[in-house]
């Protein structure tokens, strides 16, 4: 059974001693069918007053740290060992999941809709329809299309046809900047993906959390989005439920993927945030580091995977 140990570094550095406000963060995986936390914890110093933690409305673990004591630095250190056993999308199905019809949007049950809604409300606009058209290339001029294979190729054409750019930091292009530019970070191409779906009628959310191992090759250094935190995209089909699809990697299904936050928006699965005390020419810089290791059975021992990343 595939294990994961994941450490998760983070240090803020500042001119002078300073008081800290409330921090929020996201470290702890969600527990599901394919993903079981077997230790967790979070080294914080200076040590926090209070530290609580609360689930959000996704239902994402969300630790709260009060601090007291003055510093010239903060640091988070998450330590996470998880089982992870996802089965490859859609592999339990006989045939495709629901089709497609051009000529209107995917249409969910009167059950499920309610649930659904605000997930294929759309968070950009699009005035000149650009990201609609682009979308529906991907639909069948004549008959029904695949939904299985219109979010597969989805996610391969943006894998392929876009460039991958490091970005740790700062708000998520808007999808028609990532259009025109060709390129972006793994948050651009989860906020295209995400929002291409809704323009199709179908009801999609935002990951974030990590990717550990090079299963398959996305580029000549393994794969993109190892050494720091990764975002993909995840899509509901009535056939099958929620499903990932990763256009960073071109990853359809949770193959090595390790989902901690799931939202609507970044904005809500934001890993650490919270405030200090001071000038904003008190900061120095934030120092990231994060370290995946996955561990198997025989084989899967010896190809001990670690990745390492450090942002100023």
């Amino acid at each position: 059974m595939p294990l994961v140990s994941i450490r998760h570094l983070t240090r803020y550095r500042y001119s002078r001693p300073v008081a800290f406000g409330q921090h929020r963060m996201m470290f702890r995986p969600r527990e599901s069918y394919d993903q079981r936390v077997l230790a967790a914890s979070v080294a914080i110093t200076p040590a926090p007053t209070r530290l609580r933690h609360v689930q959000d409305v996704f239902g994402n673990c969300v630790g709260i740290a009060d601090f007291g004591e003055r510093s010239a630095e903060l640091t988070f250190e998450s330590r996470v060992r998880l089982e992870h056993t996802p089965l490859r999308a859609f592999e339990e199905l006989g045939g495709d999941v629901e089709p497609y019809r051009r000529t209107t949007p995917f249409a969910y049950s009167a059950e499920d809709m309610p649930d659904l809604l605000r997930s294929m409300e759309r968070h950009y606009p699009d005035p000149k329809g650009v990201l609609e058209r682009w979308a529906r290339q991907f639909v069948r001029r004549v008959g029904p299309t695949s939904l299985q294979g219109l979010l597969t190729d989805m996610t391969c054409r943006i894998h392929g046809d876009f460039t991958y750019q490091s970005r740790p930091d700062g708000a998520a292009q808007a999808p028609h900047e990532t259009l025109a530019l060709g390129r972006g970070s793994c948050r651009d191409f989860a906020i295209l993906m995400i929002e291409a779906a809704r323009s199709l009628g179908l009801a999609a959310r935002y990951v974030s959390g990590y990717i550990y191992a090079p299963s398959r090759q996305a580029s000549r250094n393994g794969q993109v989005g190892s050494g720091h935190t990764h975002a993909w995209a995840r899509i509901y089909l009535p056939a099958c439920g929620w499903i990932e699809f990763d256009p960073t990697n071109g990853i359809v299904g949770a193959t090595d993927l390790v989902r901690v936050a799931i939202a609507r928006d970044p904005r809500q699965a934001v890993t650490l945030h919270g405030t200090f005390e001071g000038f904003a020419s008190d900061f120095l810089g934030m120092d990231v580091e994060v370290d995946v290791v996955a561990e198997g059975r025989a084989r899967a021992r010896d190809r001990r995977i670690t990745a390492r990343a450090t942002a100023a």
